[in-house]
C-alpha cells in the first residue's frame, strides 16, 4: 500500500523520506506510524494499519527514520535526538496539510519516539498507540556493564540478532540522561492504548505495565498477548483494529 504522496524532507542536512494518504474527509483523523528499531515504514504492522486507516477514509503517514529504509544518514549515527526530530518534521508536515485529529502509532523504538513526541506538545496528538513499546530504549538495560563500557571506549556498540546486524553509536547512550522513563510517563498526558506480547524477549512486557501505571494520561488501555512475541506480526490486523477503534473514540467518531 505505498501509493501515496511521497515525502521527502530535510532534517539536520539529511533526508527523511516517507509517504501520506491523505482522508477522505479533512475533518477525519489521520495517523502517523513509527517504525522500529531494524524497520521501516513498510513493515507489516504498519501495512496493516495504513490498510485500516484506508478502510474508515483515514489519513495516514510513515516515514523512515534516518539510517532506515529509504531515509538518509547512518544508523551509526542513531540518537533519541535525532528520532525526535524526524518524526517531529513528518507530524508538522502532516498538520500543515490535514484539518482532523492527529494520532500516532509507534512500535518498539518508534514507540518510544511517539510518546516522547505526545509528551512535548509541539503538535496535538489526540491519541497514541504503542506497540510492544521500548520506553527505554536509548538505555539499552540489557547490556552488562562491561559490553557498556566497551561501547563508551570504543563509540560502537554491535546490535545482532535475527532481524538486524548493525552498530550504533555511543551518542544513543550518552544522550539517555534526557530521557527518564519516569519523566515521560510524568508527563505523558496524551489517551493511550498499549499492545504487548507476554513472550516479548526483547522488551519485557513488565516495563509497559509499569509505565502504564505510572502515566499521568487520563485513559490508559493495556491489551497482553499471552503467545505474543516482540513483533506481534500475527496480531497485526487486530492491534490495527483496536488502534483505530481507540482513536475514534479519542475522536468522537464510532468505532467500526
Amino acid at each position: 500500500m505505498e501509493r501515496g504522496e511521497a515525502i521527502e524532507l530535510t532534517v539536520g542536512g539529511e533526508a527523511v523520506r516517507g509517504v501520506y494518504h491523505a482522508a477522505a474527509d479533512a475533518s477525519a483523523p489521520a495517523v502517523v506510524f513509527a517504525h522500529g528499531f531494524g524497520s521501516t515504514r513498510v513493515g507489516e504492522k504498519a501495512e496493516a494499519l495504513a490498510a485500516e486507516c484506508a478502510a474508515r477514509g483515514w489519513g495516514f503517514a510513515a516515514g523512515d527514520f534516518r539510517g532506515h529504509g529509504a531515509s538518509g544518514g547512518t544508523i551509526l549515527g542513531l540518537r533519541g535526538s535525532r528520532l525526535l526530530e524526524d518524526l517531529d518534521a513528518l507530524a508538522v508536515w502532516v498538520a500543515a496539510r490535514h484539518a482532523g485529529p492527529l494520532c500516532l502509532c509507534g512500535s518498539s523504538m518508534g514507540g518510544w519516539a511517539a510518546a516522547w513526541f505526545a509528551a512535548r506538545g509541539r503538535v496535538p496528538v489526540a491519541a497514541c498507540a504503542f506497540v510492544a513499546p521500548a520506553f527505554h530504549f536509548p538505555e539499552q538495560r540489557r547490556l552488562t556493564p562491561e559490553e557498556r563500557e566497551a561501547w563508551r571506549r570504543t563509540g560502537r556498540h554491535r546490535v545482532r540478532n535475527e532481524w538486524v546486524d548493525v552498530e550504533i553509536g555511543w551518542g544513543l547512550a550518552a544522550e539517555a540522561g534526557q530521557f527518564p522513563a519516569d519523566a515521560l510517563a510524568a508527563q505523558l498526558q496524551t489517551p493511550f492504548i498499549l499492545f504487548h506480547g507476554m513472550r516479548d524477549e526483547v522488551v519485557p512486557y513488565a516495563e509497559s505495565l509499569e509505565f502504564a501505571a505510572s502515566a499521568a494520561a487520563p485513559e490508559v488501555e493495556v491489551v497482553l498477548i499471552g503467545d505474543g512475541d516482540h513483533r506481534l506480526s500475527r496480531e497485526k490486523g487486530r492491534i490495527a483494529r483496536a488502534a483505530c477503534d481507540f482513536f475514534a473514540g479519542r475522536a468522537g467518531l464510532k468505532p467500526n
